[in-house]
Formats: C-alpha cells, sequence, structure tokens
C-alpha cells in the first residue's frame, strides 16, 4: 500500500457569485517534494493555495491531508494541521527583531524573562541552522534585506511546526544571488521530508527546482507531470492555450543622438532621506537601457523625476537638448516623454472611469480631441475603439470603469494611451509585474517596437530574465548610484547579481 498524499483536493470547486475560479480541481503533492503550480493571471492557482492556507473555504469538494480529510477554516486550522503560508507580500513588523516576529502570536509569546528569552533564542537559531537559513535573530527586521525578511519567514512557519510549506512567488523580489540561497533552503527542507509548494511565473527556476509541475488554466487543472517530461516552451503553450514566441532579444544596431541626458541627479524621498544620489545615465534612440536592481535602491524615484512628478534637488536633465528647470508633468508630457508607472491604478489609471476617459486623461487639451473646451464625443470614441482593437485590450464595452478589467488589460490599456502619443522616450516601470506569459508577451513586442521605431526606453525592472532579453545596455542601481553599467553581449547574471547586492569590487572588472 502506498503512502498517502501530503496534500489531496479532489473535486474542489470555489466560487465567488457568478464567478467560478476553481472548477472541479483535482491536485495532489507527493510528501517530500517540490511541486510547482503555473498558471495565468486567473487560472485559480492563488484560490487553490488560499483554500489549503485556509483564506478560503471550498464551495465543494474535500481536502486530505496525510490521507485524512481536514476541514480547513481558517489559517489557524491550516497551521494546526502543519501548513504554513509565507506570501509574496511579508507578513512582517518591522520595528521587531526577527525573533519577536518569529514568536509573534505564539500562546506562550507573553514576555517571561531572560532566561526565558534566551531558551527561545536557541530555538529559533536550532531551527534556522537545520536548513541552513542564515538570520539574526535579535536584529530588527528593517535593517534586514528583502532576502534576510524572507528567510524570517520561512523560519517563522517552521518554528511553528509546518512541514507543509506554500510559497507564492518567492523570487519576485530577490537577487540572483538570494534566489539561488532559497533554492538551495529548498532542497534542504525538501531532504528533510518537508513538502513545498510554490507558484511562480518564472519558468527557468520551475525546471531548477520542482520535483512535479501542476498546470491550470481558466480554474481547470490541466496537466501534472515531472520535470524531466516537459519542458519551458510546453510548460508556456499549456498556460496561455497557445503556441508562446518565447524569448525575443533584439537585434544589435548603432544607436541615434541622446534623447535622456541625466547628470549627477540626486532626488530626495521624503523626511530628508536621499533616493538618488549623484546618478548619471543616457538613453539615446533606438535603444532600451535596463536598469536593474532590488526594490528599495532609488529606482521608483528616478522614474518619478524623469516624468515630472518628483523634484530634484541636484544634478541636471536634459531631454531632446532642452534642459527641465523643475519637475513639471506637462513639460514632461510637452517634451515626448511617456510613463507606465509601477502602480498602474495608484498614479497610472483612475479606476472608477470607462477606457474613453483613461485614453483622453493626457491628450484631452489637443485639437484632434477637443474644440472650444468640449471634447470630441464622436471622433474620441472612434479613435478609443481603434486603440482597445489595436492593443487587443479585452473589455465589455469602451464605458467599464477600468478596475474591473483584469491586470493585463489594465497594462495594455496604459500602453495603448502611452505608446499612441508617440513618446520619444518611454519610462516603463516594472511593466510585466504581476502578469502573465501572454500580457507579458505582448508589453514586451509593444517595448521592442518602440526601440525598432527609434525611440528611446529605459526599462526599470526587478525582473533579471527581462532586463538581459530586452536591453540594448543594462545599469545595476544600489543605494540610489549607478554601480555597474554593460552591454548586452557582456551581460552575465552572476556579475549583475553581485552589483545588485550592493559589492562593488566585482570579479572580472577593470579597476576604474
Amino acid at each position: 500500500m502506498h503512502e498517502p498524499h501530503a496534500v489531496e483536493m479532489r473535486g474542489i470547486r470555489k466560487q465567488f457569485g457568478a464567478l467560478v475560479a476553481s472548477d472541479n480541481v483535482d491536485f495532489a503533492v507527493k510528501a517530500g517534494e517540490v511541486h510547482a503550480l503555473l498558471g495565468e493571471n486567473g487560472a485559480g492557482k492563488s484560490t487553490l493555495m488560499s483554500m489549503l492556507s485556509g483564506v478560503y473555504r471550498p464551495t465543494s469538494g474535500e481536502i486530505l491531508i496525510r490521507g485524512r480529510k481536514a476541514n480547513i477554516r481558517s489559517p489557524k486550522d491550516a497551521l494546526a494541521l502543519g501548513i504554513g503560508m509565507v506570501y509574496q507580500q511579508f507578513r512582517l513588523v518591522h520595528t521587531l527583531t526577527a525573533a519577536e516576529n518569529i514568536m509573534l502570536g505564539e500562546k506562550s509569546s507573553v514576555w517571561r524573562g531572560a532566561s526565558w528569552m534566551r531558551r527561545k533564542m536557541e530555538e529559533i537559531d536550532a531551527v534556522a541552522k537545520r536548513f541552513g537559513l542564515r538570520i539574526d535573530a535579535g536584529r530588527p527586521v528593517w535593517q534586514m534585506s528583502v532576502g534576510e525578511q524572507q528567510r524570517v519567514e520561512i523560519v517563522k512557519v517552521l518554528y511553528r511546526g509546518a512541514d507543509i510549506i506554500l510559497l507564492d512567488e518567492p523570487t519576485s523580489v530577490l537577487t540572483p544571488g538570494e534566489a539561488d540561497q532559497l533554492f538551495e533552503t529548498l532542497r534542504q527542507l525538501r531532504a528533510a521530508g518537508k513538502t513545498v509548494i510554490l507558484t511562480t511565473h518564472k519558468l527557468r527556476e520551475v525546471m531548477e527546482i520542482a520535483d512535479r509541475i501542476s498546470v491550470m488554466r481558466k480554474g481547470r487543472m490541466l496537466k501534472t507531470m515531472s520535470r524531466f517530461e516537459t519542458n519551458e516552451r510546453e510548460l508556456a503553450q499549456l498556460m496561455v492555450g497557445r503556441s508562446v514566441a518565447g524569448d525575443v532579444k533584439p537585434e544589435a544596431r548603432r544607436p541615434g543622438k541622446a534623447l535622456l541626458e541625466v547628470e549627477g541627479l540626486t532626488v530626495e524621498a521624503g523626511k530628508g532621506r536621499v533616493a538618488v544620489r549623484g546618478l548619471s545615465l543616457t538613453v539615446r534612440e533606438g535603444e532600451i537601457v535596463g536598469i536593474a536592481g532590488v526594490a528599495g535602491n532609488g529606482q521608483s524615484e528616478l522614474a518619478e523625476a524623469l516624468a515630472g512628478l518628483r523634484p530634484w534637488s541636484g544634478g541636471k536633465i536634459r531631454v531632446c537638448g532642452r534642459e527641465w528647470k523643475q519637475a513639471s508633468v506637462r513639460t514632461a508630457i510637452d517634451s515626448g516623454v511617456s510613463h507606465v508607472p509601477e502602480n498602474r491604478m495608484r498614479s497610472g489609471l483612475a479606476g472608477s472611469l470607462g477606457i474613453v476617459d483613461n485614453l483622453l486623461l493626457k491628450t484631452y487639451r489637443q485639437p484632434e480631441r477637443s474644440r472650444f473646451g468640449l471634447l470630441r464625443g464622436r471622433r474620441n470614441r472612434e479613435w478609443a475603439r481603434s486603440l482597445v482593437e489595436k492593443f487587443d485590450v479585452r473589455t465589455a464595452g469602451l464605458d467599464t470603469p477600468v478596475r474591473q478589467l483584469s491586470g493585463g488589460n489594465q497594462q495594455k490599456l496604459l500602453f495603448a494611451r502611452e505608446v499612441d502619443a508617440g513618446p520619444n522616450l518611454m519610462i516603463a516601470v516594472h511593466p510585466t509585474q504581476g502578469l502573465d506569459i501572454s500580457a507579458a508577451e505582448s508589453v514586451h513586442r509593444l517595448l521592442l517596437g518602440l526601440r525598432d521605431a527609434g525611440r528611446g526606453v529605459l526599462l526599470i525592472s526587478e525582473d533579471l530574465d527581462e532586463v538581459m532579453r530586452l536591453s540594448d545596455r543594462i545599469l545595476v542601481m544600489f543605494g540610489g548610484m549607478i554601480v555597474g553599467e554593460m552591454g548586452r553581449d557582456d551581460a552575465d547574471r552572476e556579475r549583475i547579481g553581485l552589483y545588485m547586492a550592493g559589492m562593488r569590487d566585482v570579479p572580472g572588472e577593470e579597476a576604474s
């Protein structure tokens, strides 16, 4: 008789009103394996993980944990069954130490004296060392890197007795070196008999670490297979339901004149904190310049300054040879700068407005859009309809509030507006973050199209694969400064990863 699965979900159905998120799903995970769960946005994988972790309850079907039927009504129930969830957005209190975060919520977490605390610290250190998780338990979380914070989250679920660990997009904010450390941890967890289920969009990583892979599409489970039975292309095709282009790289070409020139730029982030420190860069015609780096190293503030949204305290910005005197969105628009922001719904789109109104946000003053202060209603709707068709924005109608669109369609709408403006320079910040393979492919083609049309693109992304795939030149930011630069042909994941981690003396680099 074979051993029961660590996790078995039978005939799982989950409805939110009329929406069926999980449609009679069967899903089984063996004990002691790393199992990857793949699918496009909206495929149902997050819903499945949420039911396992106790956030949602299935409408129908049953869940078995180690062969026994389980009634998971809350995260507390899940933890009692040995199920721990590590979310993409960490659940840590930054003012507390790692140890305090790990103990937070424990029945016995009330302070009981120095000897009690010392014993708790020893217990935490023992768990961390057992699985090769290097953490300083007495250090405040706010002083830790993203990779260290993630290790604290993993130690927290292990310390609380989890032997089924759920990981949501675990490498999305990690440097390549930190991702490698995570994979080594997963191997140690597997060797210790722990079961790991992870969701990710990064197929290369899936092929490196997963024992088995399950693919969902439109709420249904399509296939489960060993990683040795498949490849990245097949997985992408299963997720999307059609053949995908795969890697797209721009052909080498000689860039033209400078479109963007930044010299010694200094930008503050508020409360006197300097986010960008004396930074200089250039973007030329027919060139994609990629900026790689871990979040929080000044990328957001740099993008906002270049889009006219944030003032700078030192240095110069020139666009098409014209120096900007101060931060101004109008100046940026008049200079031909388009901007796809990091958070499309906070600073890119108006969620309560329809398609037409969102497309008009930057151009409503132009003669073709308005006359004598009155919008050209019929003409604007025809124009909006043509953009929706051209950029394949899936919507029920032109008056649909954009908050009702999927993330991919919101992003395509945003690109439709910014590209239609005929920009000299496109600033794209995390343009495919949270998007599935199909939507990301569309965005990549738009950026390459701008480049091939002689425009300039400044691509800011935490996805190193994306930066390396699209960029003609790659800059690395750390601590508000450019710490490394290389051409596409010279780009090396390990070198870039070291720069992203803050190492200045990278092996193989010539002394400047």
